[in-house]
């Protein structure tokens, strides 16, 4: 009641002393708190010594090549650094500051700052403070494309990394504007289950199919503006439908059916190896629940798998490799990227395959095809052996020029370490791949350029706000990423509740 009525009295000397005590205290209370978090009461940068170096930034961001409207590409400083302020300036006009413990740049300011050096490049200015001293370091260039992102958005498995049993995972999505993220499918909703090998039809998920493993199986499929659950096996395939991809019309959608086995080795560089032990590839038909198949794609002296349809919907590339003795043979297994004709009219195959790339003879394995959508290039991986390269070091991107027939591997794009698993924009002009050259442990998601010469820019990693507690903090690696164009519209509860009740759809063989 006192207070109260101190307060009541606005010219009264209490009152107006009362109010002073609790402003002093609460900017004290902030001065002490903006003190400790930069380790001094001088945050501005003074006394600065040039250092004749780039900055030691993560991650590492120079000289990348960008969308406009790209998230922010928030970075820190991976030498020690508590303090940094750094200047954005656009060649054709704006600049923008960022100061503090990294560099977090307002995604607006940024925004309009991409958007008006499209063809143009951004110029980084970096002063950092280490060990109480400022020091001011070269200039970089990040460089704006005049080629937008027409694509909203990213889709992506986040698995622990290792394969032994079905701990906590989920397909995610990821805005490209932003830092925000949503769980498209958890499987803490279905326990025990894994959900893999998303994807959707040139990056729209109008069309969308993944995959369920567990005791609760599934091929979940949206199609036509509804959700269904396909039976996993019959009596036709070795096992279940996963890696898929769509037909351009969306009238098919080509799968492979794998007897996959997993072994562990003793040495410290080679960790998990994946392997077939049967695979073969086919296409259904969602309209009919007809599973299109043939001897030329299910053969038992070849394994067949990773099938994809060219853009043009007329070719179904795919990869095979002669079978092999388990586990004495399984360094000599090494695949070539085929292709077969396919009626989209008849759902029917031609009478031959072609050898579209022969890595055998090189003594190498390639794998994951992935064609362009403009039906230019052909990205792939190429590794030592085998089907599974991401627990490849050796793993690195291809890519394969489908008018000259020339294949080279995208150096600027590749690392030391495993480079793999990669998907096209819907425009053609970038490409998202996982790689581990991070740490060598955990794949982290990487986007990069490819012009119309087949020139491809150094990738720059997906932004996050205050990347390096991001990334210290994510027990997760990055899988199966791939462009959306919208927002997959996936009912989680009722799609566990679908799963769990084991209500499946059954498929006829054509």
């Amino acid at each position: 009641m006192e207070i109260k009525h101190i307060f009541n009295k606005r010219n009264s000397l209490t009152a107006r002393a009362f109010i002073c005590l609790v402003c002093e205290a609460a900017v004290l209370a902030v001065t002490v708190a903006f003190c400790a978090l930069f380790a001094g009461c001088s945050s501005r940068p003074h006394d600065v010594k040039k250092a004749n170096r780039l900055p030691a930034i993560y991650p590492d961001y120079t000289g990348v090549t960008i969308p406009a409207g790209i998230a922010p590409l928030d970075f820190g400083m991976s030498d020690g650094s508590d303090a940094v302020d750094v200047t954005v300036a656009g060649s054709k006009g704006g600049s923008m500051h960022a100061s503090g413990s990294d560099a977090d740049f307002d995604i607006d300011e940024w925004h309009e700052l991409t958007e008006r050096n499209r063809g143009g490049k951004l110029t980084v200015s970096v002063v950092a403070r280490r060990n109480g001293t400022w020091y001011a370091y070269n200039s970089f260039n990040i460089y704006v494309s005049s080629h937008g992102l027409s694509d909203k958005g990213l889709t992506y498995r986040l698995i622990a990394p290792g394969y032994e049993v079905y701990g906590h995972m989920g397909i995610y999505e990821r805005s490209l504007a932003d830092f925000d993220e949503r769980a498209v499918f958890d499987n803490n909703a279905v326990p025990g289950a894994c959900v893999n090998c998303h994807t959707a039809n040139r990056t729209n998920p109008q069309q969308f199919t993944f995959h369920v493993r567990g005791d609760h199986g599934a091929t979940f499929i949206h199609y036509d503006g509804k959700d269904e659950l396909l039976k996993a096996k019959n009596d036709s395939l070795h096992g279940s439908m996963v890696y898929p991809y769509w037909h351009p019309s969306g009238r098919y959608c080509a799968y492979s059916t794998n007897d996959t086995h997993q072994s562990f080795h003793a040495t410290a560089k080679e960790r998990i190896e994946v392997f077939d032990q049967s695979s073969d590839v086919f296409v259904y038909e969602p309209a009919t629940h007809t599973l299109h198949l043939d001897t030329l794609l299910m053969t038992k002296d070849h394994y067949e798998t990773y099938p994809v349809f060219s853009p043009d919907g007329k070719w179904l590339y795919f990869c095979s490799a002669e079978a092999r003795q388990i586990p004495a043979g399984y360094k000599d297994i090494k695949y070539n990227i085929c292709r077969i004709a396919f009626n989209a009219g008849t759902g029917t195959f031609g009478n031959r395959v072609d050898t579209v790339f022969n890595a055998r003879v090189m003594g190498k394995s390639a794998t994951h095809p992935r064609p362009s959508y403009d039906g230019r290039w052909l990205m792939f991986t190429m590794s030592s052996y085998g089907c599974f390269p991401i627990w490849h070091s050796e793993a690195d991107n291809w890519l394969l020029d489908l008018r000259t027939g020339k294949a080279a591997p995208m150096t600027t794009a590749n690392s030391s370490s495993t480079d793999s698993w990669h998907n096209w924009s819907a425009d053609s002009h970038w490409f998202v791949f996982t790689s581990r050259r991070d740490d060598g442990l955990y794949t982290r998601l990487y986007i990069a350029s490819v012009d119309s010469h087949g020139r491809v820019t150094k990738p720059f990693m997906l932004p996050q706000r205050h990347p390096q507690e991001y990334y210290a903090n994510l027990m997760y690696s990055y899988n199966t990423p791939d462009f959306t164009s919208a927002a997959v519209k996936l009912d989680m509860r009722r799609t566990a509740a679908e799963i769990m009740s084991d209500r499946r759809v059954t498929t006829a063989v054509k």
